[in-house]
């Protein structure tokens, strides 16, 4: 019983305008679709790049000029394939919910965003003093951060198995 009124918010967004839209378009749902996979091709590309840095691989290029090209682009990846993703969800928002995929992509979201935080907080605050070698807070949040996000990879594409 506790469960319902979630339930209630999932239908009705699923029965919103947005969600009849969705699934009533033979061209929307595809197109945000494509959307939602440059967004999270952009997010996970730049941050696998920036990660992987953090980790030793091309230590030829500076940290500091990678990471401010590379952290507004996974930014702007964050941002498309979150509102894409809305958009997708809508279309059939009661059942994804339950699905056990989603829910773990979900979940996975919010460890790779508490992640971000903890290495904006803490290893990122003495990036100036690295040089080209990352600290070993640095080193530990990428690994972390790449793990994360392609499990969010695998787990979305999961979703449609579920």
């Amino acid at each position: 019983m506790e469960h319902e009124p979630a339930a209630s918010i999932f239908l009705s967004l699923q029965e919103s305008a947005l969600g009849h839209a969705m699934r009533a378009s033979p061209a929307l749902y595809p197109a945000v679709e494509i959307l939602h996979i440059f967004g999270f091709v952009i997010l996970v590309g730049s941050i696998l790049a920036l990660d992987l840095r953090l980790l030793g691989l091309g230590r030829t290029i500076a940290i500091q000029p990678m990471a401010q090209l590379l952290l507004p682009l996974a930014r702007f990846g964050f941002v498309l394939a979150i509102s894409m993703g809305f958009l997708l969800f809508s279309a059939d928002a009661s059942h994804v919910v339950k699905n056990p995929a989603f829910q773990a992509k979900f979940v996975l979201i919010a460890a790779a965003l508490v992640n971000i935080v903890i290495a904006h907080a803490i290893p990122w605050r003495d990036a100036s003093r690295w040089g080209d070698k990352a600290s070993s807070g640095a080193k530990a949040t990428a690994l972390t951060s790449i793990l994360l996000w392609l499990g969010v990879v695998c787990a979305g594409r999961l979703i449609a198995y579920f």
